[in-house]
């Protein structure tokens, strides 16, 4: 498996990349701010960048490294990368699978499930830390609903159904997700999920968060030699990554969720750190942006023993495992996909 800690993040919106031999070199108003040996980094990321030279994208593109460049609130704007990855053969059956309906009904019932199970461990793992100092019945509530409606997926409900189950299932989970906020909930109040623009505090670190999270999952899968972009649950639609959003669908909770949660109920972020636009959207402020970058590189080192494979991995691992299981199940070699749940 490719190393994914080792990513670059650029967020001084006057960088300049550039190559200098075997080296990554970022420059600010033609000065060199930083310098690294190319064969380091397994991805870089720009947000509100001012360019890189072709010299460094197609030493990029030759090394197998994606360069991804975000607006500076998160949103992807573009991805250069090189070459698919993988067995043709591999993309072909992937292309099948999911131009039927059936087949792709049963792989987007198991991200689903992976997703929902995992909201429900965020949910029960708040009953059990506040449960004997805060009201928690709403969230039993949503618990238990979140649980009858894995039940449901597992009876093979038709592509249409599974989707309403998941949409059933979200509305529910964050309609009680202001409830997990425990510290500053003057500041950071969240009624329901939106985005495009974000229009809370929340809202807006969920969403940067969730930009991170489809980056590696996006890599994940191309490293595996699957195409990002034909998902099962996520339909086809021009420059979406659908697969890459299928994917990631059972880490939201686990990795982008709890942290979202750790970074406000330890104060790690404060009021201070968002900025609201004229359009009423909300967005991270460029030091805002690195204390969350930091947090998510280190939520990436923490160990975990993965539950299907039984291995212990640094968390940062997780989607590039499951890329590997989605392969091998589109290959024959596993009889159905196995989603992360977090245990």
């Amino acid at each position: 498996m490719t190393d994914p800690l080792n990513v670059l993040y650029v967020t001084n919106p006057e960088a300049y990349l550039t190559k200098d031999g075997e080296n990554l070199v970022v420059r600010v108003k033609d000065e060199e701010a930083f310098r690294t040996p190319i064969h380091y980094l397994e991805g870089i990321i720009t947000f509100g960048y001012m360019g890189a030279s072709p010299a460094l994208l197609g030493m990029c593109v030759e090394k197998g490294i994606a360069v991804s460049f975000l607006t500076e609130h998160g949103r992807h704007l573009a991805t250069v990368h090189g070459s698919p990855k993988g067995n043709v053969l591999l993309r072909r059956k992937q292309y099948r699978l999911a131009d039927s309906e059936k087949e792709s009904a049963k792989l987007a019932s198991m991200f689903i499930i992976g997703k929902i199970a995992n909201c429900r461990a965020v949910l029960r793992r708040f009953i059990s830390d506040y449960g004997d100092k805060i009201e928690t019945e709403e969230v039993d509530e949503s618990c238990k609903l979140l649980a009858r409606n894995v039940l449901r997926l597992g009876r093979e409900p038709s592509l249409d159904e599974a989707r309403g189950i998941e949409g059933e299932s979200a509305r529910k989970y964050f309609s009680v997700f202001d409830q997990l906020i425990v510290c500053q909930k003057e500041y950071f109040k969240m009624q329901g999920r939106n985005r495009r623009p974000p229009l809370d505090n929340v809202n807006a670190l969920l969403s940067f968060l969730y930009s991170m999270l489809l980056h590696e999952t996006r890599s994940a899968l191309e490293t595996v030699g699957l195409d990002p972009y034909v998902g099962f649950l996520h339909r086809d639609r021009p420059g979406r990554t659908g697969l890459a959003l299928d994917l990631m669908e059972e880490f939201r909770p686990y990795m982008v969720d709890r942290l979202t949660l750790s970074l406000i109920n330890r104060r790690q972020l404060t009021e201070k750190d968002f900025i609201k636009k004229e359009s009423g959207g909300i967005i991270l402020k460029d030091t805002a942006r690195k204390t969350v970058l930091e947090a998510w590189q280190s939520r990436k080192r923490e160990e975990i023993t993965h539950p299907f494979l039984e291995e212990k991995m640094p968390v940062g691992l997780l989607p590039y495992a499951q890329a590997l299981l989605l392969s091998r199940h589109l290959r024959g070699d596993l009889p159905r996909y196995p989603p992360f749940v977090w245990r």
